[in-house]
């Protein structure tokens, strides 16, 4: 099966991959290495936000994060039942603006989400996402990410965001899904941040 070019799908995919590899701003990567190195040492909290397969990556950077680098850090997607009581109650717009009122989020702290594109009112799209970013720079907390919209909400708000090209644009949701995966392990295995090694 080949995607019209004569490649594989296999083949244009990992082409891809490396072409994003190789479009990255290495040099945002290292101011967020940065901003996490500050983050832990006045003992802020680190507050990860997304929706669907972005979710999922939360729970895997929070792991990361946690353990190697010693740097406290939570899910907001973690707690199902949280989750859909608000989502059921207040409605899904406000899921983790109001989970992160509770947490008390403060001028110490820093969200970090994790999008395909970031949120976007005039769209409809992830709003949870824009209310999460608007109550973090009422707040003074500082706004990271990895999206892969350069024109969406936490991109154009956040105060140092990953965009990740979109060079194809029939896969810029797995693309952007993977390549979150791809920056926070750079992340998590940064000299400046890691402090515990990994198994293997």
């Amino acid at each position: 099966m080949n995607d019209g070019t004569g490649r594989s799908h296999a083949v244009s995919f990992f082409e891809d991959a490396v072409a994003i590899s190789q479009s990255l701003s290495y040099a945002s990567i290292e101011k967020l290495a940065g901003e996490l190195d500050l983050l832990r040492s006045r003992k802020g909290r680190l507050f990860f936000i997304g929706v669907g397969g972005s979710a999922g990556n939360c729970s895997h950077a929070v792991n990361d994060f946690r353990k190697l680098c010693g740097i406290e850090a939570y899910a907001a997607a973690d707690n199902v039942s949280e989750l859909t009581a608000r989502a059921n109650d207040e409605g899904w717009n406000t899921i983790f603006s109001g989970w992160l009122e509770v947490s008390h989020l403060s001028e110490n702290d820093a969200i970090f989400v994790l999008s395909v594109g970031g949120g976007d009112v005039a769209r409809n799209v992830s709003v949870n996402i824009v209310e999460a970013v608007d109550l973090a720079k009422r707040r003074g907390a500082k706004v990271f990410g990895i999206v892969g919209n350069a024109r969406g909400h936490t991109a154009a708000n956040g105060d140092v965001v990953i965009v990740v090209p979109a060079v194809n644009p029939q896969l810029v949701t797995p693309l952007s899904e993977a390549f979150q995966a791809m920056v926070w392990h750079c992340l998590v295995s940064h000299p400046i941040l890691q402090i515990r090694k990994t198994k293997w």
